[in-house]
């Protein structure tokens, strides 16, 4: 068996570690701080495992200079996929409660006139907004749909409209239909606006903030105002972001931060009690919205309420994450998780000038103005099936592992997540080189 440090790991999740991480977590496992206990044994309500948290919040909130006032920081389960139910049972929710205050100020106190108001403000006036564009957003809107009904999903953008049926491509902000909020000559703003940050089977990423979804003077998470909601499992802590642009962000842990199991969402205050009450639940059933309310241990305000202690919380796979978040600020230091950003551009360039270079061999997949700097998705030879398995067997014999692209669309896929060390990368790149010129 080859040493841990010959292998060049480029798996999409779960994904590569940082060595040190992994060394202290086995011993950690068997025995933590020399307490003759391992960290998947102890009680997660132990003054242990409320540090570990308390610190990896702590750390979180330096790199990404979370403004504490204003945001929450909770570690749920589920993985994205939870996160996909998640997000629609508490933002109707938040949706439905923020106009029965509405009705309720307007002086109509009579319960039953109030439900029929609410019931004709969600016939009327629910929608939620799906910017599709890959198969994880896809995932996404139809949860969306499978929850609480096709009528109240409006897909505004869908990427592979245009592109022969695929994804690839992320057309211009201005032809995305957006449900228009009042100050824009709608009724009412949707519950929300959704979107996937990056899309580890397909390749593309959003290169910056929409413009688009950028607010305005007021305060965010107003009837008018849309709440912005962002997927960022798979380029999380990879590069600066204003997170005031956010309402809610979600990330599964197995990508860039550490083990499945873990997954974290940044979430603004003001969706969450006391400033947004939970609606009753005998309310959201008399309005027959499907899927609401929600699996307690998806509700947000209660996690929030908890510590994220509400039920047994994974510490062992939070210590992990903490542990790759503490590494981030000490390597970095003042820049902060824009010092990982220059390190993941510069991987990404790699690979990218080394597959444009030879483009009689390899072809990118997504368009060049959205390709994902985590996701390096190409094919060999126009995606010859013969060929791309003799570059995947040429690979694993330079010990280059993890790079078959995903079994719903095929081709090879580097996945260049915050582990995978520079010289790996330099491997990786030295191999298409040679492949391309006969020496694989």
């Amino acid at each position: 068996m080859p040493p841990r440090s010959f292998i060049a790991y480029f798996g999409a999740g779960p994904a590569a570690l940082p060595t040190p991480v992994i060394e202290s977590a086995a011993a950690a496992l068997v025995n933590y701080n020399d307490s003759g206990l391992g960290l998947a044994e102890i009680s997660h309500r132990s003054p242990t495992a409320n540090k570990i948290l308390a610190d990896t919040k702590e750390n979180l909130n330096k790199l990404l200079d979370i403004p504490e006032d204003e945001y929450e920081i909770l570690f749920m389960q589920g993985g994205g996929s939870g996160g996909f139910s998640a997000v629609v049972s508490n933002l109707v929710s938040v949706w439905v409660e923020r106009r029965r205050q509405a009705i309720l100020n307007s002086g109509v106190t009579d319960e039953d006139e109030v439900v029929k108001e609410l019931k004709k403000m969600v016939e009327e006036d629910l929608k939620m907004d799906y910017l599709v564009t890959g198969s994880w957003s896809l995932k996404a809107m139809q949860e969306a749909k499978r929850l609480v009904g096709e009528q109240f999903v409006n897909v505004a953008l869908d990427a592979r409209e245009g592109n022969e049926g695929k994804f690839g491509q992320i057309p211009a902000e201005e032809s995305w239909k957006l449900t228009k909020t009042k100050r824009e000559g709608g009724k009412a703003a949707p519950a929300f606006v959704y979107f996937c940050d990056n899309e580890t089977v397909d390749g593309v990423e959003f290169q910056q903030f929409p413009e688009v979804l950028k607010k305005g003077e007021g305060e965010r998470g107003g009837d008018d105002e849309r709440l912005v909601v962002a997927d960022m499992s798979s380029n999380f802590l990879t590069r600066k972001i204003d997170v005031r642009n956010f309402d809610i962000i979600f990330a599964g842990a197995q990508k860039n931060v550490g083990i499945a199991g873990i997954t974290l969402v940044i979430i603004r205050k003001s969706l969450l009690p006391p400033q947004t009450a939970t609606p009753p639940p005998a309310l959201l059933r008399k309005l027959h919205i499907g899927g609401l309310p929600g699996p307690i241990v998806l509700d947000y305000a209660t996690i929030a309420k908890n510590n994220s202690l509400y039920n047994t919380l994974p510490i062992f796979n939070l210590w992990i994450a903490g542990e790759v978040i503490a590494s981030l600020v000490k390597t970095y230091g003042d820049k902060k998780v824009s010092g990982q950003e220059e390190v993941a551009n510069h991987k990404a360039a790699l690979i990218y000038d080394v597959l444009d270079k030879y483009e009689q061999v390899y072809r990118v997949v997504p368009e060049k103005s959205v390709r994902s700097r985590m996701n390096v998705c190409f094919r060999v030879y126009g995606g010859d099936a013969e060929k791309e398995k003799d570059f995947l067997q040429g690979a694993e014999k330079r010990l280059l592992q993890g790079l078959k692209g995903h079994r719903s669309v095929g081709g090879i896929r580097a996945s260049n997540y915050n582990a995978v060390p520079l010289e790996d990368v330099e491997k990786l790149v030295i191999y298409l080189e040679d492949y391309a010129n006969g020496r694989a």
